[in-house]
């Protein structure tokens, strides 16, 4: 069948905590270009604040802020990857669902043996309920999400991919194109439109492609600040600035961000077990250098070094 993919992170721009990228794929009745989701979803689904009920799906940062709460994000995504299966009733389960068991938690120390029930911030019923309309909308639309792949990238190894680039884009570049290549079968006659968000303010993805997508022929149709395609076979691969409009994006969005966010959860839970008084963090540059110094003596006392710790760039 037909089928739009849609690719997204979180957490490229802190220094501390996991980068996600997150690569849904979603099969279609017909021509993924003309697919208008939320408009065949709207009985379950809205891009902005829901007051009738519906799941809220849009860029992460809409739904979620520290203001705002976890709430609306955490009732998307449960709902959302419970079309996968039952739904992940703990952060292990979330990360052995989103990254088919391809992720070892255990080595940072703050997630040695640690672990949270989830759901945090809604009810088990709500999400339960919520997956259930959503699960009857898709059906009604014939829209049928065939998965939700997550790539959990941990500090060490971010450092290590940036290395070995010699860039922060173009390891998210790198990241990014190896999960799609997870998802997706490039070299079968399905037609397929690939969304995926700028990277790093990267405009030309041709090279990167050949290289990910073993030499195959790319065409270039548009490079440009706000959108670049191209075409492999009968599929098209945009990267545009706001790629959140399209709604599995939105959802790969939605994934990442609350990943992270529950990491960031058991991440600080740690610190606070051996520093009581320490104020939690998200991670972003000017706050996470308070942590770091406010950590570094029990750092060296525990033994962990900032390559697990610190992310470079």
């Amino acid at each position: 069948m037909p089928a739009v993919i849609g690719m997204d992170e979180a957490g490229y721009g802190p220094n501390l905590g996991p980068l996600v990228v997150t690569s849904t794929v979603w099969e279609i009745p017909g021509d993924p270009k003309r697919c208008d989701f939320w408009s065949e979803l709207a009985d379950a689904v809205t891009q902005g604040p829901s007051a009738d009920g519906r799941l809220r799906v849009a860029d992460s940062k809409q739904v979620y802020s520290p203001d705002r709460g976890l709430r609306d994000l955490e009732l998307g995504v449960l709902a959302l990857l419970s079309q996968l299966g039952p739904r992940p009733k703990t952060f292990r389960e979330l990360i052995e669902l989103i990254t088919a068991g391809s992720t070892s938690l255990d080595v940072e120390p703050w997630f040695v043996s640690a672990d949270i029930s989830l759901p945090l911030a809604c009810s088990a019923e709500h999400a339960d309920r919520a997956a259930e309309e959503l699960r009857v909308s898709l059906a009604k639309a014939q829209i049928r999400c065939r998965t939700i792949r997550s790539d959990v990238i941990l500090t060490e190894r971010f450092n290590r991919l940036v290395r070995e680039q010699d860039n922060k884009a173009a390891a998210l570049s790198r990241a990014s194109m190896q999960l799609l290549r997870s998802v997706w079968d490039h070299a079968a006659d399905e037609v397929t439109l690939v969304i995926g968000d700028k990277h790093g303010g990267r405009d030309r993805y041709a090279d990167l492609l050949i290289d990910v997508l073993d030499g195959r022929m790319v065409f270039v149709l548009e490079e440009g600040s706000l959108r670049s395609r191209y075409k492999l076979g009968p599929s098209e691969l945009r990267f545009q600035q706001k790629a959140e409009a399209h709604f599995p994006v939105a959802v790969a969005s939605m994934v990442c961000k609350y990943a992270r966010e529950v990491a960031l959860e058991l991440f600080n839970s740690f610190w606070q077990k051996h520093l009581p008084d320490l104020r939690p963090t998200k991670g972003y540059p000017q706050d996470a250098k308070r942590f770091h110094a406010e950590t570094k003596a029990t750092r060296q006392k525990l033994g962990i070094v900032d390559d697990v710790f610190w992310r470079e760039r």
